[in-house]
């Protein structure tokens, strides 16, 4: 048998047996079917607290049977998941996306949903759910609650924060990401603001006034509250070397997906149709 918990900030420790099935997410309670008393003891929903906007309604389904826990993934936008486990290779870190399922390891798992929890000021903070799968000698009781409906939300998802497309943070943030995603991201080091400025010139066929560095340290900085929220937000930080920084930055930005690698290829694509190649002798 095994016996699985689900807890984080603000939530109620969840704690589920083997045959049971948890849906989570912003309003989840939809997704339980209610054909049968059977059925709905041991199909249950919680709703996490504080929950941005853009969350779906249904994020995840935790399915415990006797011997394994499976996460399927619900939920539109990206999570990713790290656990340590005693394996040869230690602890992992994936990242899932809507219509995958995960085997969970026993101990400790966790589910990062990024810029999933509202804060304040309207900000978003990353989102943090652990789950812990242990073997149990007899199966626990669920100890679900029931989370109150509010009236005033239509239950919709709005869409996630982005940067407005082609706008100059749009095409900064393309450049800045591109070693992710053009899938080099051993590239020894983040694009300087001159190759930003060459990159988005060349791209765009106009630069804005990107040609002076202060103009791309201040596109960096717009792009980086956005993808990381005042919390974590680097440039508030005040540590860390200058290039350590826009490193974490063009990483971040593009695990958040503000740029995404459709967004690339379709510059590339605008870019190659505007220049002729010369003709051949």
């Amino acid at each position: 048998m095994l016996r699985v918990t689900l807890r984080g900030s603000g939530l109620p420790t969840v704690t589920l047996g083997s045959g049971e099935t948890l849906y989570f997410g912003r309003s989840p309670d939809h997704a339980v079917p209610d054909d049968s008393v059977e059925t709905s003891l041991r199909v249950t929903a919680i709703a996490l607290p504080r929950c941005a906007p853009h969350v779906s309604r249904v994020l995840g389904e935790l399915i415990v049977g006797e011997e394994i826990a499976r996460l399927r993934w619900h939920g539109a936008g990206e999570t990713q998941v790290s656990s340590l486990f005693d394996a040869p290779g230690g602890a992992r870190r994936v990242t899932i996306t809507e219509g995958m399922s995960l085997l969970l390891d026993e101990g400790e798992n966790q589910l990062i949903v990024m810029r999933g929890r509202v804060g304040p000021e309207q900000t978003y903070d990353d989102l943090s759910i652990v789950v812990d799968v242990a073997t149990s000698t007899a199966p626990p009781p669920s100890q679900v609650p029931r989370p109150e409906l509010d009236e005033d939300d239509d239950g919709a998802t709005a869409p996630a924060p982005r940067l407005p497309p082609l706008s100059r943070e749009w095409y900064v943030a393309l450049a800045l990401c591109e070693p992710w995603l053009a899938g080099t991201d051993d590239y020894p080091r983040p694009p300087s603001n001159r190759e930003i400025y060459e990159r988005v010139l060349g791209w765009h066929g106009y630069a804005w006034n990107l040609e002076r560095a202060q103009r791309v340290d201040d596109a960096i900085r717009s792009i980086s509250a956005l993808a990381f929220g005042p919390r974590d937000d680097p440039f508030r930080a005040g540590t860390g070397r200058a290039q350590n920084v826009r490193f974490a930055i063009g990483r971040r930005t593009a695990e958040v997906r503000l740029v995404t690698v459709d967004d690339l290829q379709r510059v590339e694509r605008a870019a190659a149709q505007r220049k002729v190649p010369p003709p051949t002798a």
